[in-house]
Formats: structure tokens, sequence, C-alpha cells
């Protein structure tokens, strides 16, 4: 791609260097300090999570070279994970005489360069970006790796540093407006634990078993006549599988497989314990791998919302949690499930409860909607502007 008017096509290593970090299993030849290292857990996809810091011993000699400085760029070298490939952020100094790994790049703009660190982040999480490194870490070996050689031969376009600073500006604006949604998610998910909390767990209410009002389905597909092969997750319910797996990880027999319907629910007896059970509502009906148990309810007794509420509770994974425990496998079958008790006030208030906790989880999904909204907004802006495509109106600054 030609470059725009203005605007220079170079390589990675004519404006910055890139520098390899610290082999933490090495051998160490003469004095050693201890110093604190970032890891790849601690780079994340445009902040740090400097929650965990280890410490390392570092050759003394080499202090200098491997501690890191403010506006250096950190880009995780992907460590044969292709989610963690290209992954990266600036350090700002956050934490004094730090060093970093080996599984983590430093890049650092030359003296004598324009280039902003923050344009050239930018540049490196932009689809141009993300699509070179993928491509330069398609190896023999089948592993997501990227070396430094490949780093440095990363083809970029500089434009004046008055125009990288109005890009960076521009969609910063964008990060700002995603991290004050997310924190209000944040504060919002809290507000919704608190109120579960008061109003299921902490209500004083009767209790009362699953099996009062749960009961196990078994209805096969006998003869195939569905064929929407569904599984369950504990973040996102029901999920297609080749959504999950990215494959069809079926059998091409589905005659055995157990139909659920509409408003049923269903886990998987060997996972419960991390919270995978789900209700259905987003086809009229699937099929699930014979392994799964799948129950419905007596609405007359207990309102479904209500009770799809208690189970995101914490009270609720606690006690499937206990139920599994003795089990060789940790696995909780339908007869443990529903010997599990639950507060249960009448129907009128479980219904009055759960209109409200679902008036709080609608109002956290609109603000989900916004965010990722955001994002793709913050893509297709990022791939106008860092590629020239858009041009931002640039003034004089006054002398």
């Amino acid at each position: 791609m030609k470059a725009p008017h203005g605007w220079e096509s170079t390589l990675l290593h004519r404006v910055a260097e890139v520098r390899s970090g610290l082999s933490k299993n090495s051998k160490r030849e003469g004095p050693t300090v201890k110093k604190p290292y970032l890891r790849v857990a601690n780079v994340q996809d445009g902040f740090l999570d400097l929650s965990d810091i280890k410490e390392i011993d570092v050759p003394a000699n080499q202090v200098a070279r491997f501690t890191l400085k403010p506006g250096d760029i950190l880009l995780v070298e992907g460590n044969g994970n292709p989610e963690n490939l290209g992954r990266g952020c600036i350090w700002n100094g956050q934490i004094p005489d730090c060093v970093h790994q080996n599984h983590i790049f430093s890049i650092r703009i030359l003296p004598n360069s324009q280039m902003l660190p923050e344009f050239l982040a930018l540049q490196l999480r932009s689809d141009h970006g993300r699509n070179y490194l993928l491509s330069c870490a398609k190896g023999s070996t089948g592993l997501s790796t990227l070396n430094s050689a490949q780093l440095r031969e990363f083809p970029l376009f500089s434009p004046g540093a008055k125009e990288q600073r109005a890009i960076a500006a521009t969609i910063a604006h964008w990060d700002t407006a995603i991290e004050t949604a997310e924190r209000l998610i944040a504060a919002k998910e809290r507000h919704y634990t608190h109120e579960l909390s008061r109003l299921i767990s902490r209500g004083q209410h009767p209790r009362t078993h699953v099996g009062t009002f749960a009961c196990e389905v078994s209805e096969r597909n006998s003869g195939s006549c569905c064929t929407r092969v569904l599984s369950v997750t504990n973040s996102r319910g029901f999920v297609l599988p080749e959504e999950q797996f990215e494959r069809r990880v079926a059998s091409d027999d589905l005659s055995n497989y157990k139909i659920v319907r509409r408003g049923q629910y269903a886990y998987n007896p060997s996972r419960i314990n991390v919270g995978s059970i789900a209700r259905l509502d987003g086809w009229d009906d699937g099929v699930l791998s014979p392994m799964y148990v799948v129950f419905r309810l007596d609405e007359a007794k207990v309102d479904s919302d209500y009770f799809l509420h208690w189970l995101n509770s914490h009270e609720a994974r606690q006690r499937i949690k206990n139920s599994a425990q003795g089990s060789v496998r940790e696995t909780v079958s339908f007869s443990e499930f529903a010997a599990i008790t639950i507060p249960l006030p009448k129907i009128n208030t479980q219904t009055a409860i759960a209109r409200y906790l679902n008036a709080l989880r609608q109002e956290i999904d609109l603000l989900g909607q916004s965010v990722a909204a955001l994002k793709t907004q913050k893509r297709g802006l990022m791939q106008k502007l860092l590629t020239g495509q858009w041009r931002l109106p640039i003034q004089e600054e006054a002398n």
C-alpha cells in the first residue's frame, strides 16, 4: 500500500530499538541483584495488571540493559499462544527499576526519531499490525511465536509528529469512553450482586428443596429430528459448539442425544462445580450430549427468572460446589442437585424480586452493548486514521 501524502513508509528498526527480555531460568554468572520483573500475565491488551509482581535475579552488570524506561512499548511474543501474540501497551514507569521477561519485547524509540510511542503502539495493535504479526508467527512448528528479527521488519507509515499526536489523542477519546463505561458496568455488577444477596440469600425466606419444583427430563432425539447441537458454558450459557471450539464436535449419530426445549435448564454433571448451568432462551429447542442433565421447572411453584437469578448467587455456587465434594470426579447428579435447598418465598414475591433483578441485568446488558459498539467504532477509526484514509486537520502551533 502506498504511503499517504506527507507520510513516510518505513520499517520499525529505523525508528525504534527492539529489546529482548531476561530469561527466567538462565544460569547467572557473577554478582546479581533482585529486581521486580514483568511476566506475560502482567502485560494485557492495552493495559497492565500489576496486582502480582515477582522478583528475579539480574546480573549486576546487565541491570541497565534490561531495565524498562517510561515510553517503552511492551509486546508479548506469543510464547506459542496466538491469543497472546502482539498483546501489549506502553510502560509509564509504574514500578521503579523494573525489568521484563524474555517472552516480552521492549520497543524503545530511537533518540533521533520523530515517531511517538503512542502512535507506534497503535500501529502495532491495528488490524494491519495484528495481521503482520500473525503472518510472521505461522512457522513450521505451528506455534504462534514472534522473533525479534521479524518484529524489526514491521512495516509502518510515519506521518509528522503533530499528526501522530492528533491521531493518538483522537483514539484516546474512544479509550476513555470505553474505560468509563467498563467501570460503570463493574459498579453495576457489584450493585446487582449486593441486591441479589440482599433479596434472596439474606431475605429470611423459607427454604425449599430444588426437587420440590424441578424434575429431570430425558427426552431422546429418536430419529434425529433435531440437528441443532448445543453445549453449555459458564460465561455464555447455551452456545453452538462451533462458536466455542471453531468446529463441530458432536457425533454423526444424534439419536441418543437429549432434547432440550426453550425454558428448560441443563448442565454437565462433571462441570457444574464451575457454574456451567443455564436456561435455554436463544432457540426453541436443541440437542445435548447424553452426558448432560436436562430439567424443567413447575412454574406454578417457582418463578423461572427468580430461580435463574438464584443460580447466579454466591450461595448457589457454594451449595453446588459442596454437593460435588466427595465425588471421585466432582460430579453432581440430578438427585444431588435436587437435594439442594433454595430460599423460596411466595410466588408473587418471587416474581417481584425477579422483575427488579431483571431490570438491573438489562441495564448492564445495554451498557455492554454500548461498550461493544464503542470498540467497533474504535477499530474502524483506527483503520481509517492509521492508514491515512482519513486525515485530521492539523493546527499550526503558535510561536
